[in-house]
């Protein structure tokens, strides 16, 4: 086994995405403290020279095959690399894409996988992985007998910036399309622009308390939309609001939503159950509004305001607004 670290690097629209890049900074950091090397893969169609984001390699699977996502064969690509470079650590980020395919990819390489880590390390030679469990009660930290094999919380570890290079090599593919058992063939869209609730390094969450945006809250909501614009956040939601149809499933943060970690979240009228808490306690900064001054919501945030949502969105909205122009 080499001391070298294999990154999947997610791609969209022929470019990496952040939390790509922020997996494969992570992976360089690891990589260096382990005296090896980060080995970038990037799977179907995009380039981009991952040198100047700390790849020391660059290896790149494309053709038919995987000219569209498939869990089975990212899966086998990352397994089969990963058994061709000897890394001593696997890593993706934990997005949707991740945690469809990674834990495909460690079963058929006979390891087990640390999923949703917030922190590497080096220790006695080894990786490490610190993980969250118990809906983020505890740490918990991860050694592997053979290559760890992990995915990476997104907005959690730094993109890295550098003067390398590392030039694309390609590697073959071993099956074609008819070895796959699924293929996506098509990605239905949300709204164009719209930034993903687990990417964004802001984000405006809004929950029961802002009641049914066909009836008495739809003035609510266009105001937690209007502060969302503001502050150019992502917004998000409890389940229970998902739940009731008020808002996609896509912007759901919680324990059976995603999970985010975003320099700062704004908390509108949710109460912070358990659930929802395990999505966004790793937070940065966490600000919350609520009418009930008892709201679990306040013993995790930073700062609380006590309020009507009616009144204080759009008063809050309004201050932002001139601090900015100011």
């Amino acid at each position: 086994m080499s001391n070298d670290v294999l990154v999947f690097v997610e791609f969209a629209d022929g470019a990496p995405t952040k939390a790509g890049l922020q997996a494969l900074g992570a992976g360089a950091a690891l990589a260096g403290q382990l005296g090896g090397q980060a080995v970038a893969l990037v799977i179907g169609s995009g380039s981009a020279d991952l040198g100047k984001h700390g790849a020391a390699r660059t290896l790149v699977a494309g053709g038919d095959a995987v000219s569209s996502y498939s869990p089975d064969g990212f899966a086998r690509i990352v397994s089969e690399q990963a058994a061709a470079t000897g890394a001593a650590a696997v890593l993706a980020s934990a997005t949707p894409m991740g945690k469809d395919f990674m834990a495909r990819a460690a079963a058929m390489a006979k390891c087990g996988l640390a999923a949703d880590c917030t922190e590497l390390k080096a220790e006695g030679g080894k990786p490490r992985a610190v993980r969250p469990v118990y809906a983020g009660k505890a740490l918990q930290t991860v050694e592997a007998p053979g290559a760890l094999w992990a995915t990476l919380r997104p907005n959690v570890f730094a993109e890295i910036s550098s003067d390398g290079t590392a030039a694309a090599e390609n590697v073959t593919v071993s099956f074609g399309p008819g070895d796959l058992k699924a293929v996506v063939k098509e990605i239905v869209a949300g709204v164009k622009g719209k930034l993903d609730v687990a990417e964004a390094e802001i984000v405006v969450s809004g929950g029961r308390g802002l009641k049914d945006p066909a009836g008495e809250g739809k003035q609510n909501w266009e105001n937690l939309e209007k502060l969302a614009e503001t502050l150019g956040a992502a917004t998000g939601a409890s389940r229970a609001v998902v739940d009731a149809g008020w808002r996609p499933h896509g912007e759901q943060v919680g324990q059976t939503g995603k999970t985010v970690s975003p320099k700062l979240y704004v908390a509108c009228g949710i109460s912070g159950a358990i659930q929802h808490l395990a999505g966004m306690s790793g937070s940065k900064v966490i600000v919350a509004i609520n009418k009930d001054e008892n709201a679990p919501i306040f013993k995790v945030a930073d700062f609380g305001i006590v309020g009507m949502v009616e009144d204080v969105v759009p008063a809050l909205t309004a201050a932002l607004k001139e601090a900015i122009s100011g």
